[in-house]
């Protein structure tokens, strides 16, 4: 039998001052790296993907619902204090970071002795579960960011471009409603992007939860 998934030192014991602190630091670095990523592979690799929350998801996978959103939250607020404005599409982060936590992909521990059919298997179910979540992922995200720009353009006048534009004219020519045309557009990107930072956030997750493990004591 294939024993559980290490956890990291944040599901082994007891939340301390100490642990709230070390998991608010990396909440923080998280939602700045995130920042970064995006702000460099739009801005210089010319890459018209949103990649705003990959370390997002790698927080969720690594230590769960409340880190995962407290870093989704700070990855959409921190901008506020050098732009003027506030984009509520931070939803669609906080989605992504439920839909990690409720699927809850992972590898487990396979000890020395365990058969390749059954590692083989526990690997097959963790690439079946990411692509499942990378999939509703893609179509969720699709569905809220479309449902908040057809919301916040009935009051506010757009005047930036984005990429989904680019398949919009196409989607108008049809005679699609509006709302309809505003989730289609996404989902070109999100089927990209998704894949991206799903499988991104696991591997980066992978590290985290290493560093983070607790080690085992040394008995004299």
């Amino acid at each position: 039998m294939l024993m559980e998934p290490k956890k990291s030192v944040f599901f082994t014991c007891t939340l301390s001052g100490k642990n709230i602190i070390i998991l608010t630091a990396l909440s923080i670095t998280a939602a700045l790296l995130n920042i970064l990523l995006n702000s460099f592979a739009v801005n210089f690799l010319r890459f018209p993907l949103f990649l705003d929350t990959v370390f997002t998801a790698a927080i969720a996978f690594a230590f769960g619902i409340i880190p995962g959103i407290f870093t989704a939250i700070l990855t959409w607020f921190l901008p506020c204090f050098f732009y003027n404005g506030f984009s509520f599409y931070f939803f669609c982060s906080i989605a992504e970071v439920l839909l990690i936590c409720a699927l809850k992909p992972y590898v487990l521990d396979t000890p020395f002795f365990t058969s390749k059919e059954k590692i083989a298997a526990s690997y097959t179910i963790l690439v079946s579960k990411l692509f499942l979540l990378y999939i509703l992922c893609a179509i969720t995200i699709s569905i809220i960011g479309g449902v908040v720009d057809y919301i916040t353009h009935l009051f506010v006048e757009r005047n930036y471009y984005s990429v989904d534009d680019l398949f919009k004219q196409g989607l108008y020519m049809s005679n699609m409603p509006v709302l309809a045309v505003n989730i289609l557009s996404r989902l070109p990107i999100n089927i990209v992007d998704r894949f991206i930072v799903i499988f991104a956030g696991y591997f980066v997750s992978t590290c985290l939860i290493k560093l983070t493990q607790t080690k085992p004591r040394n008995n004299k």
